[in-house]
């Protein structure tokens, strides 16, 4: 594996992988609820792999979410925001998929708060505008990642959005519209498991089409699995964020 470094930037711990000492650009991948803070680090390989060019100017960052919900030696499990545990088991032992509710959850505008504190010093450390990061993450940390990456300022590269869904529609309708005129309009990818049993495909495809009737481009990676990522959806990552790399605010 590449070599892995921690620092922390504002209120939040980063993984950091970067295989170049100048990055024209950045990777920030939030990681899901419960997962430790380096969960999503094996990925910058995979990217790498699929697309060595990559290699040549890009940094790999993963952000530590700022909930600990405790663990078992080194392993931490960490979360965006809290999580009814109770409703997500009865969902499941129903047979039912688990919905993240149509408004924002409590604790999404703090964590979204914390996310964008570490950007900026994330950024500047780099020597990078949001312009130059894509931004994205897998479940908890791809609603994250859709909530901050459709308020950002200059907006971000792209959105990587892996298994997540639609969060709060009154919000993100107006900030989907607003971003869909402005001058610069990032590529977003998302990708969702037909048989995902936490996060539904239907609310998943309501992401996809509020974001595509505000205007944005969405390429949608459908696939026959459970909640997780698939080699599909990595493979067409990679390939977006190479074709993508030299691309100029």
């Amino acid at each position: 594996m590449t070599e892995v470094t921690t620092e922390r930037f504002g209120p939040l711990r980063y993984r950091l992988v970067a295989p170049t000492k100048s990055p024209q650009f950045a990777i920030v991948l939030c990681h899901g609820y419960g997962a430790p803070g380096d969960d999503l680090v094996a990925f910058a390989d995979a990217f790498l792999r699929l697309e060595p060019r990559l290699a040549d100017e890009a940094i790999f960052a993963f952000p530590e979410a700022p909930l600990s919900l405790g663990g078992v030696g080194p392993w931490e499990a960490r979360a965006w925001w809290p999580i009814d545990i109770e409703a997500l088991e009865r969902a499941l032992a129903e047979g039912r998929s688990f919905a993240a509710g149509r408004a924002a959850p409590d604790g999404l505008p703090e964590a979204r708060a914390q996310l964008a504190a570490s950007l900026e010093p994330f950024c500047a450390r780099f020597a990078l505008g949001t312009d130059r990061c894509v931004l994205g993450g897998f479940s908890q940390g791809a609603m994250i990642a859709t909530d901050l990456g459709l308020r950002l300022s200059p907006a971000p590269l792209g959105l990587a959005l892996f298994s997540g869904t639609l969060l709060t529609p009154t919000e993100w309708r107006p900030l989907a519209a607003t971003l869909a005129a402005s001058a610069r309009v990032p590529w977003i990818l998302q990708s969702h498991g037909r048989q995902d049993s936490l996060l539904s495909f239907g609310a998943a495809t309501a992401l996809r089409d509020l974001l595509v009737e505000a205007g944005l481009a969405v390429e949608f990676v459908a696939f026959d699995g459970p909640h997780t990522i698939p080699p599909e959806a990595l493979d067409r990552c990679a390939r977006l964020l190479a074709a993508h790399r030299g691309s100029r605010p």
